[in-house]
Order: structure tokens, then C-alpha cells, then sequence
């Protein structure tokens, strides 16, 4: 293969990580928003099954002593229909998402800009080297 369809290829490889880590840090914002969803807004909890009434509940974050952080033990439903394990189990998988995203993408980048860097060296050495007129 010669040199610059060799540098043609490894660009595409370096592009293709590059969008891999977008895709996965994407993917960590979007448990990021899920775990927020979790903690911030208000929800219902049927007490019955087809129950035409639900109980309203206050989001788990912004209540004290509300609905959602007491239990079943004193008779309310809203502190055991969202857990805490839920959401904290959300924002856990996003930590290792993220990471390998930042490293796909920072991998990918820097391969580009790396490759694009000794192409401009080659072209400045054939100048340099060129006889001159």
C-alpha cells in the first residue's frame, strides 16, 4: 500500500473511534438526563392495580420529608415506587460509558490531527528538498 492511501485509511479508522466516542458520550448524557428524570420530577403511584385515582407524589430530590422519602412502613407508596438504587445505579453505568467515550474520542482526534500533522511535514520536506531554480 502506498504511503498515502495508507494515511487515507488510517484517517477513516481514526474518524470511525472519533465517532464511536461521540456516540458513546452521547449515550452517557442520555443516562445522565434519565437519572435527572429520576430525581426531578414528580410522579404517580397507583395504590390498587387500575386504580382511576393515583396518588400524587413530590420528585425524589427536591422533597423534605414529603411524600417520596417515606416508606411502606408508614402506610405510603410513593417511597418504594422510585428507589434511590434506581437512579444511583443509572448515573453508575454513566460513569464508565463516558470514560470510554472521552478515550474513543480523544484517541480518534488525535490520530487526525497527527496523521494531518506529518502530512504536512512530508509536503514541507519536498519543498525543502526540491533543487532549487
Amino acid at each position: 500500500m502506498r504511503s498515502r492511501e495508507y494515511d487515507l485509511d488510517f484517517r477513516d479508522r481514526a474518524t470511525r473511534v472519533r465517532a464511536w466516542g461521540v456516540g458513546l458520550l452521547a449515550l452517557g448524557a442520555l443516562l445522565w438526563g434519565w437519572c435527572a428524570v429520576l430525581l426531578v420530577t414528580p410522579y404517580s403511584v397507583d395504590e390498587k392495580p387500575d386504580d382511576d385515582y393515583p396518588r400524587e407524589c413530590a420528585s425524589r430530590l427536591f422533597t423534605d420529608r414529603g411524600t417520596a422519602n417515606e416508606g411502606l412502613h408508614s402506610g405510603d407508596v410513593c417511597g418504594d415506587e422510585r428507589d434511590w438504587p434506581e437512579a444511583l445505579a443509572v448515573l453508575g453505568l454513566s460513569v464508565p460509558v463516558s470514560l470510554v467515550g472521552v478515550a474513543l474520542f480523544t484517541t480518534g482526534s488525535l490520530s487526525r490531527r497527527m496523521s494531518a500533522h506529518s502530512e504536512a511535514m512530508r509536503e514541507l520536506d519536498k519543498y525543502t528538498d526540491a533543487p532549487r531554480a
